[in-house]
């Protein structure tokens, strides 16, 4: 009994090695796949939108080949596979971690600017949702934060290539940012709470001079000093406004009302986002 019993152990330990070498190797068979290669497939995957799949193939191809030029180019397409595939937390931490790794590559510019990029497009779904919610219900975090990468990116690199597109966007992303304040001011006003609104309309005049959104808030200003009874204020402001702004449909007393703070964006949508970088190997 002993003696079958033994026999029976060796038997299942032989099929079980012998059921062992007949599984797929998995990852195994990857390291004798060439880098270029890996990048190809990449490449095809990212190209049928299948991002998910492009970003499992440059993970192995950077951890087979950690040491080539192949390594950091991987991690840039990591970052703008998962900005295509509209994962934002997962795209910015590829990003910083990139720019950690190497803050000295000769593409780290582009990866700046898709920091901007990815709080860009977080910030164009704000808008959209705004629609179907208050914007006061929401903290336009994504705006500012979108800024300020771009700006840094036009700090550190002046001379990028895509500091141009970077700078335009920053303009589009002053004037939402400005074109929000002027919301906020009129959703006071029409609330009755002038002081609040005045200081949401100032706010705006001296923080985006320059913004679209600057002569509403001036007239936004005349109204609610106008409320709180501070006369001599309000005919300062009045006179600043017409000298800037004399054809002004506020100055129609028919035209008047609040203008959806959003028609900014309806007319002015941003720029297209390039291709993303290619690092010649």
């Amino acid at each position: 009994m002993q003696k079958k019993l033994s026999v029976l152990i060796v038997t299942g330990a032989l099929l079980s090695l012998s059921a062992c070498s007949l599984l797929p190797k998995g990852n195994d068979e990857s390291k004798n796949v060439s880098a270029s290669k890996l990048y190809a497939d990449a490449k095809d995957e990212m190209a049928g939108g299948h991002y998910e799949a492009a970003i499992k193939l440059y993970e192995r191809l950077e951890s087979n080949y950690p040491f080539g030029t192949y390594a950091a180019q991987a991690q840039m397409e990591i970052a703008y596979a998962h900005y295509k595939a509209q994962d934002q937390a997962e795209a910015l931490a590829s990003v910083e971690r990139f720019i950690k790794l190497h803050p000295n590559h000769p593409n780290v510019d582009y990866m700046y600017y898709l920091r901007g990029l990815v709080n860009f497009n977080d910030q164009i779904g704000f808008l959209s949702f705004i629609y179907s919610q208050d914007p006061t219900e929401r903290d336009p975090k994504a705006t500012r934060e979108a800024f300020a990468a771009f700006k840094e990116l036009v700090d550190k690199f002046p001379d990028s290539k895509y500091a141009p597109d970077a700078l335009a966007r920053m303009n589009y992303l002053i004037n939402a940012m400005s074109s929000y304040e002027v919301h906020v001011a009129n959703y006071y006003y029409r609330r009755g709470a002038y002081l609040s609104a005045l200081n949401r309309a100032q706010g705006a005049v001296t923080q985006f001079p320059d913004a679209t959104a600057r002569e509403e808030a001036l007239f936004i200003m005349i109204r609610s000093y106008d409320k709180l009874g501070m006369f001599d204020l309000r005919d300062d402001t009045q006179r600043i406004f017409q000298k800037n702004y004399p054809d002004s449909r506020f100055l129609n007393p028919n035209a008047r009302g609040d203008a959806a703070w959003w028609k900014f964006w309806a007319k002015s949508g941003p720029k297209p986002a390039p291709k993303d970088v290619v690092v010649k190997q």
